[in-house]
C-alpha cells in the first residue's frame, strides 16, 4: 500500500451537543483523487473543515489527522497550509476587485514570504490547465463568469504548490456544460502530482474522476470503495436518482 498524504482516523466533530460528524476515517494517496458525497447537510463540509482546522468557534473535533505521517490535529491552520494543505472553499472567496494574474500572485505569497526563489514557477502550470486565466490575467476577477471564477479558486491554491488540494463543491452553482469543463480539469489534475480531496453532492460526476470514494450520511460514513464499485452499487445509484422507496 502507498504512503498516505492524508490520514483520518475517528474523527467526529460538534457544535455545542450536536454530533455533526461521527467516528469517521478517511485516506488520501499520492496522486490520488479521493471522493466524498453524499446530500447538503450530511456532513461533508464539517469533515472537510475538521481536516483544515478551520471550524468555527462554536465547533470542537477529536480524533487524528495524520498529514504526511505526522499527526496535525492540534495544529492550527496557518501551521497546514505552511505544510502543503490547501482548501479552496465553497464560495471561492476570490478579490473581485484584482485581476486574474494578482489573484495568481497571491496564491504564491506564501512561498514568496518564505523565500522561495521559484516562488512563481507554478504559473505555467495554471494557465496550461486553464488556458482561459491566461487570456483573462488583466480581468478583473469579478468579471469573470461562474466556471472561470472557479478556474481562477483552483489556479490560486495551485500556484501554492500544495501536496494536498481539498476542493469543497467545486461544482456549485454552474451550468451543466461548466461542470463538465470543471471535472475534466480536475481529472487533470494527476498529472500534477497534487493528492485531491473532493467534495461534491454532484455523485455521477464526482465518481467518473475519482479513484476511491466515501459516501457519507447524516454524519456517517454509510459506504466506501473505488469509484468505479461505488458508481455500480445499487444504493447509491437509488439515492443518486432520488428513487429510495418509501418506507412501508
Amino acid at each position: 500500500m502507498a504512503d498516505a498524504i492524508l490520514e483520518v482516523k475517528g474523527l467526529s466533530v460538534s457544535y455545542g451537543k450536536v454530533e455533526a460528524l461521527h467516528d469517521a476515517h478517511l485516506r488520501v494517496e499520492a496522486g490520488q483523487i479521493v471522493t466524498v458525497i453524499g446530500p447538503n447537510g450530511a456532513g461533508k463540509s464539517t469533515m472537510l473543515n475538521a481536516i483544515m482546522g478551520a471550524l468555527p468557534r462554536t465547533g470542537s473535533s477529536r480524533g487524528e489527522v495524520l498529514y504526511l505521517g505526522a499527526d496535525v490535529s492540534a495544529a492550527g491552520i496557518e501551521t497546514r497550509v505552511a505544510q502543503g494543505m490547501c482548501l479552496v472553499p465553497e464560495k471561492r472567496e476570490l478579490f473581485g476587485t484584482m485581476s486574474v494574474e494578482d489573484n495568481l500572485l497571491l496564491g504564491a505569497y506564501r512561498r514568496k514570504r518564505a523565500g522561495e526563489k521559484n516562488f512563481l514557477d507554478q504559473m505555467e502550470v495554471v494557465y496550461g490547465l486553464f488556458p482561459r486565466l491566461e487570456e483573462r490575467r488583466q480581468q478583473q476577477a469579478g468579471t469573470l463568469s461562474g466556471g472561470e471564477r472557479q478556474m481562477l479558486a483552483v489556479g490560486r491554491a495551485l500556484m501554492a504548490k500544495p501536496k494536498l488540494l481539498m476542493l469543497d463543491e467545486p461544482s456549485l452553482g454552474l451550468a451543466p456544460l461548466i461542470v463538465k469543463e470543471i471535472f475534466h480539469i480536475i481529472s487533470d489534475l494527476r498529472k500534477t502530482g497534487v493528492a485531491t480531496l473532493l467534495i461534491e453532492q454532484n455523485a455521477r460526476a464526482a465518481l467518473q474522476v475519482a479513484d476511491y470514494g466515501y459516501v457519507i450520511e447524516t454524519g456517517e460514513l454509510a459506504l466506501e470503495g473505488s469509484a468505479k464499485e461505488l458508481a455500480v452499487n445499487p444504493k447509491v445509484i437509488e439515492t443518486y436518482l432520488g428513487l429510495a422507496k418509501k418506507a412501508a
